[in-house]
This record gives C-alpha cells, sequence and structure tokens, in this order.
C-alpha cells in the first residue's frame, strides 16, 4: 500500500476548517534565519496551509523568540538552526507547537503523522522489530520515541552508531536521515512497513531516504514527496488549534 499523505492530509484539514469557526485570532510564530530553498519550501508549504485555515503567520529572527511567544498563538523554530537546543528549551511548553520543548504539551507532528498512519494501516508495533535511520530532533527522535511507547523492538542507527545492516529482517523502518536514495530494496526484508520521513532537496526537487524502488518490497509506503509529509503538516496545525484553544479558554 502506498499511502497517500495528501488525502489523508485533506480529511484532517477538513476537521480543521470546520473547527475554526469556534475560536477567536489564532498566529503561528515562525522563528528561522534566511534559509535555504528546501527550508523556504517547508515555510511556503506550512503559510499555504496557514491561509486556508486562516492562521495568521508572523516571521522572527532568533532573538526574537521571546517576543514571538509573547505574540503568538504558538511557536516553531525552523530547523535546521544554530543554537537550536538553547532556543527549543527556551519556548515555553504552552506554545510549542512541535513539541520539542522539555515538557510539550502536543506531541511532535511527525510522531502524530506516524500514529494516524498505523491507525489507517492497521499497523500494531507491538513486539516488532523496529529500525529508525537517524537522530534528528524533527525525525529520528521523536520517531523512535513514539516506536519506543508502542512496544517495539528498537534500534536506531546513524552515521556513528549502528549499522543499515539491521534494516535486514526488520518489520517497520523509519528513515530520517536526509540523504536521498539512501536506501535501496535489496536492504529490506519483503512486506516491511517503511515510512520515508528523510526530506531533502536533490536537483531542485524534493527526494526521501529510500529509492523509490523501495515500494515493491513495502507493504506500506510513504513516498516522498507526498507522503508522511502533507500529514504531518496538518498535525502541526491541528497541534496549533489545540494550544490556541486552550490559551483562549
Amino acid at each position: 500500500m502506498i499511502v497517500d499523505g495528501k488525502k489523508v492530509a485533506e480529511e484532517i484539514l477538513h476537521t480543521l476548517e470546520t473547527e475554526r469557526a469556534a475560536f477567536g485570532a489564532v498566529i503561528l510564530g515562525v522563528v528561522m534565519e534566511g534559509g535555504d530553498a528546501a527550508t523556504e519550501s517547508f515555510v511556503k508549504i506550512k503559510s499555504r496551509v496557514a491561509a486556508r485555515l486562516q492562521v495568521e503567520v508572523r516571521r522572527y529572527a532568533p532573538q526574537e523568540l521571546t517576543r514571538a511567544a509573547a505574540e503568538c498563538s504558538g511557536v516553531i523554530v525552523q530547523l535546521p538552526l544554530q543554537n537550536s537546543d538553547q532556543l527549543l528549551a527556551a519556548i515555553p511548553p504552552e506554545k510549542d507547537v512541535d513539541g520539542l520543548s522539555l515538557h510539550p504539551k502536543v506531541p511532535p507532528p511527525i510522531s502524530a503523522a506516524i500514529a494516524e498512519i498505523f491507525v489507517r494501516c492497521g499497523i500494531s508495533a507491538v513486539g516488532k522489530r523496529a529500525v529508525v535511520v537517524g537522530a534528528g530532533r524533527l525525525v529520528g527522535m521523536p520517531a523512535a520515541a513514539l516506536l519506543r511507547d508502542l512496544g517495539a523492538d528498537l534500534s536506531v542507527v546513524t552515521h556513528t552508531h549502528g549499522s543499515l545492516d539491521e534494516l535486514n529482517g526488520a518489520d517497520i523502518v523509519v528513515l530520517g536521515a536526509g540523504e536521498p536514495g539512501l536506501i535501496k530494496p535489496e536492504m529490506l526484508t519483503q512486506g516491511v512497513v517503511l515510512i520515508d520521513a528523510g526530506t531533502s532537496e536533490q536537483g531542485g526537487k524534493l527526494a526521501g531516504d529510500a529509492d523509490p524502488r523501495c515500494a515493491e518490497v513495502s507493504s506500506v509506503f510513504t513516498p516522498v514527496p507526498g507522503g508522511v509529509g502533507p500529514i504531518a503538516v496538518a498535525m502541526l496545525f491541528k497541534n496549533l488549534f489545540t494550544l490556541a484553544k486552550r490559551t483562549q479558554e
């Protein structure tokens, strides 16, 4: 099964549109520096969804984080960014839309997106062998935490820890390395659940960590673009609405 992330996201956004009329102004603060093409693309995608949901988007420099938290319903730190650990730690939990602060009030959007895919596809992680490739803040770390919580037997592979040989025999694989085409079909076991969240830029286009041919050996596969990404964006705005409602109650 190839997951149609755009369709899933559309269903979530339709629900959010219905909820939107129930509360007042919503402002999303985006803390960022001048980004590369991929970063600007991500921000544009979020801005388009924001416009649809009648959410104002304001950009702030890193040194303006405190002001962003005071003025906005929720704040995201657009990674990669220097001093990101300090910035993320400084976001008040009640304004942390990405769920990356020390005591978040909402789940990271990627975790929520993966959980949504599992529910829709009838996937249970209990006792399954799972491998996460990459340990970044936006994908690897949240995905690993989710799989542990769901009862998977988990391994995390990075450039300095573990080996891609661990993919052989894995029931569930989540990719977040940001290296286009890193994973080939022959590295995987037939029937694997493959969640490719390793979005990066290649030749001016977005590409995933998995060679597209990996779909041929996967029981569930999320393509890039159009897979887990749109769902994660929808979950980000679901988080924003959750936080905005709490502050307006």
